[in-house]
């Protein structure tokens, strides 16, 4: 039997259709492959984000932003002088993008301008850090990556 071009290009097709569906299924069915969202309520956190985008405006108008690094002890979070610790409240979560697992949140309590997040709950690499505090009825928000 002898096989023109038009019925090459025909097989050709479906060739590279059922290699590229072989992929497809095995990249499906493979547990090794992390098909979950960023985070489990995405598409409520989506509907706030509004309010973040204002939480962030807010501190970047009243000049109030937070101080960031990291050291030996743990992530150093300075909030700016001047403030009564006291009536500051929120939290600070932690996001490991590489690992779902080890995200965590962290509330904020003061008795100084700082707050320590101990380094026994810390892995080296890339943490997204959002601090949402409130301060005498205004609500603020500072964003940071770091890599620890």
């Amino acid at each position: 039997m002898k096989i023109n071009w038009g019925t090459g290009i025909v097989l050709a097709f479906i060739a590279f259709i059922a290699f590229i569906l072989y992929f497809v299924v095995r990249m499906s069915l493979d547990d090794r492959a992390n098909h979950d969202l960023v985070s489990d309520a995405y598409y409520h956190k989506e509907l706030a984000y509004q309010s973040e985008i204002d939480a962030e405006r807010t501190a970047m108008e009243d000049k109030v932003q937070l101080n960031i690094s990291t050291s030996l002890h743990g992530v150093r979070v300075e909030f700016p002088e001047g403030l009564h610790q006291k009536e500051i409240t929120g939290t600070v979560s932690l996001y490991r993008p590489s690992n779902k697992h080890l995200d965590f949140d962290f509330p904020i309590s003061l008795s100084n301008t700082h707050l320590l997040i101990p380094d026994n709950r810390l892995l080296g690499g890339r943490w997204d850090i959002t601090v949402k505090w409130n301060y005498k009825g205004k609500t603020f928000l500072h964003k940071q990556k770091i890599n620890y």
